[in-house]
């Protein structure tokens, strides 16, 4: 559904390693060298990810309400993804990595604030 998500950051070295070591956790490359634009881009086969100074000059600030959420293999890829992020500079937030019960069956979860302040969140589905 989506092609690729954005978000601001005024710390855009500090978002960089944040996203290097989480994203990395789950087994997603390195950030490429910046653009013409300053932007850091993370690239799967299935979307992008870039972290950026805000184009209008305005500081970044996070979205209330918003989290973004990325794709885990496993529990175990969760734990690494929260336990990095932490380690590089985000974050702890909502109930401790693990299962949740909802309407959609089982969910492994874990949720961090990166640097800038913008909530995200690894995702298994169990079974």
């Amino acid at each position: 559904m989506f092609t690729h998500m954005t978000v601001g950051a005024n710390d855009i070295e500090a978002s960089r390693r944040f996203y290097d070591a989480a994203l990395g956790a789950l087994g997603i490359d390195a950030a490429t060298t910046p653009d013409a634009k300053g932007r850091y881009w993370w690239r799967t086969p299935r979307g992008a990810f870039a972290v950026c100074k805000p184009i209008d000059g305005e500081p970044a600030c996070h979205a209330n309400g918003g989290t973004i959420g990325f794709a885990a293999k496993d529990m175990e890829a969760v734990a690494a993804f929260h336990a990095a992020g932490i380690a590089a500079g985000g974050t702890a937030i909502e109930d401790p990595p693990g299962p949740r019960e909802g309407p959609f069956g089982t969910l492994n979860l874990a949720y961090l604030r990166d640097p800038a302040g913008n909530k995200i969140c690894a995702m298994h589905r169990a079974g």
